[in-house]
């Protein structure tokens, strides 16, 4: 078998493995919204002392082998890992799996989310936050929008001991933008 290089804008159908070719971050988000990736790296570009970041389409780990090398060469080296997976733990069996078992071995810290509206105990179980914090983080992608996108990093910036930005606009409670809670990018 090889390894292909990921190519931007491509979605694998998950047949060959790839290798996304990212650096470790404090920060690491997996989500299969484009438009949450889009959210936060806006989020992450309006505050200039946030933590490292890094965001990956989760359509592109489909394969087993790219879980392996994504986990070993990027989850390894974050203090926070959050996957929002819609479907639940059997969408993505292998890269729950293994995230579980790094967490569990002194590894990240591991929040793994509903990826719709609807709570999902099973991946609360293999998540390593408390069930307040994983219920925050989720609330802020359930409203959407930049301002959400902003407090879900200040949020989990504030969970690794980052020191959190002044107050400002940004820091109302999930589903209470200074706009509106509709504020797509």
């Amino acid at each position: 078998m090889h390894l292909l290089a990921a190519q931007p804008g491509v979605i694998t159908d998950g047949s060959e493995a790839v290798d996304l070719a990212q650096d470790p971050a404090e920060i690491v988000f997996l989500s299969a919204a484009d438009t949450e990736l889009a959210c936060l790296s806006t989020a992450r570009a309006a505050w200039p002392g946030a933590p490292s970041v890094r965001a990956a389409n989760l359509g592109l780990l489909g394969h087993p082998m790219s879980v392996d090398l994504w986990i070993d060469r990027v989850a390894a080296g974050a203090r926070l890992v959050i996957v929002r997976l819609l479907g639940g733990k059997g969408y993505w069996l292998h890269g729950v799996e293994r995230l579980h078992a790094l967490a569990r071995d002194g590894g990240p810290q591991v929040a793994l989310l509903p990826g719709d509206a609807h709570p999902d105990l099973d991946l609360a179980v293999h998540s390593t936050l408390p069930p307040a914090a994983l219920h925050r983080l989720w609330r802020y992608w359930v409203e959407g929008g930049v301002d959400n996108a902003g407090q879900f990093l200040r949020y989990a910036a504030s969970l690794i001991g980052h020191p959190a930005p002044p107050p400002g606009r940004e820091d109302s409670p999930p589903g209470h933008c200074a706009e509106s809670p509709h504020d797509q990018c």
